[in-house]
């Protein structure tokens, strides 16, 4: 009698513990599948994209400067993505779904329709069936390290700025299990590494940033997009983050741009960050002033006294912002504007909350 009703007990738990073991062992397959699929598409599109040492690795070590700032940047954001940051991440960038986890006994105030009828009818008392969400989420985040981001007035530079944004999202991804991969660009693919978790991937994260020798001085945001489009095939969490400083074939008002990001739009989320500086919205009055284009050398001198050059300077980059904050309306892309006075934390928290509020 003891025997008979032990019996389908134990084949129960036996089976319960055969499909854990079983559903890990698909996950961390399906996970080395993935980066190998990843690393064969970035081989497969080296000989146009990417310079010989553009997958990173192998390289000398930091030097004591450059190992103290990417130190001191790990210790910032990763204090930076509290539990409060970290949830509203969750939040809003959902897993691909939910997949059983285990069954347990059912208390009161569990929803009905959870209610495992065959483990039920074995145990002769209700069990509940109970799942977590499936996240398996690929972060890629692109960051424009081209000469322009060198410039910075108020105590930080542009990319600088953009390697502190970098390291939050990768942090509150990683807090969340979620892979992080990162692709560096200029006129050209600068660097790639293939998405990973663990917070050690996260300092390999800042170190690439900080440590990357650009071969490029301009800005191509269309070839960036496109590499990304033919290394990342599954649908991901993509960040992109320049100041949108470009030449007239890689910029915003180009076609092959529009065309590139509409392409990853339609096959990610696509989030887009803008990286200023206060000095390109508005110039003081300090009288003749020697202007430089980082990309291209050209030079010039302006009078700043005169409150028509400074007004036009104003209208002209206003006149860019809107463009870009059109361009991407039009597609249904998020926009979120950061400068080098502000940081990025508060920023990045208003977007989350905005989105966060949207989709209720």
């Amino acid at each position: 009698m003891v025997a008979g009703l032990l019996l389908p007990l134990l084949l129960g738990l036996i089976g319960a513990f055969a499909s854990v073991l079983l559903g890990a062992w698909f996950a961390q397959r399906r996970a080395r599948d993935d980066e190998a699929e990843v690393h064969a598409a970035a081989h497969t599109v080296a000989g146009r994209w990417l310079d010989d040492d553009a997958l990173g690795g192998g390289r000398k070590g930091l030097s004591p400067e450059l190992l103290k700032e990417v130190r001191r940047i790990h210790i910032k954001t990763g204090h930076r993505v509290t539990e409060v940051m970290s949830g509203e991440y969750r939040s809003i960038f959902k897993g691909r779904g939910m997949e059983f986890e285990e069954v347990r006994e059912y208390v009161p105030g569990d929803d009905v329709r959870t209610i495992d009828w065959n483990v039920t009818a074995r145990m002769q008392r209700p069990f509940v069936k109970e799942f977590r969400e499936e996240r398996e989420l690929v972060v890629m985040i692109l960051v424009d390290i081209s000469a322009s981001g060198d410039f910075g007035t108020r105590g930080s530079t542009k990319n600088k700025v953009a390697a502190q944004l970098a390291a939050t999202l990768a942090f509150a991804a990683v807090r969340n299990n979620d892979k992080v991969g990162l692709i560096l660009f200029s006129d050209r693919i600068e660097r790639f590494v293939a998405p990973k978790r663990g917070r050690g991937h996260v300092w390999r994260v800042i170190k690439e940033i900080l440590e990357c020798e650009r071969r490029g001085s301009g800005t191509d945001l269309a070839e960036a997009l496109s590499f990304l489009s033919r290394v990342v095939r599954r649908k991901s969490i993509v960040f992109l983050v320049s100041d949108f400083l470009a030449g007239s074939s890689g910029s915003v008002e180009g076609k092959e741009f529009s065309t590139a990001l509409r392409l990853v739009n339609r096959r990610h989320d696509l989030v887009v960050f803008h990286v200023t500086d206060p000095r390109e919205r508005s110039l003081p009055d300090v009288g003749f002033l020697a202007l430089e284009d980082a990309e291209t050398g050209q030079s010039t001198w302006i009078d700043t006294a005169s409150a028509t050059v400074r007004r036009r300077y104003e209208q002209k980059a206003a006149e860019r912002s809107e463009h870009l904050a059109k361009s991407l309306r039009r597609l249904d892309v998020d926009l979120v504007e950061l400068s080098t006075d502000e940081g990025v934390a508060e920023p990045l928290m208003r977007y989350f909350r905005r989105r966060e509020r949207r989709a209720r």
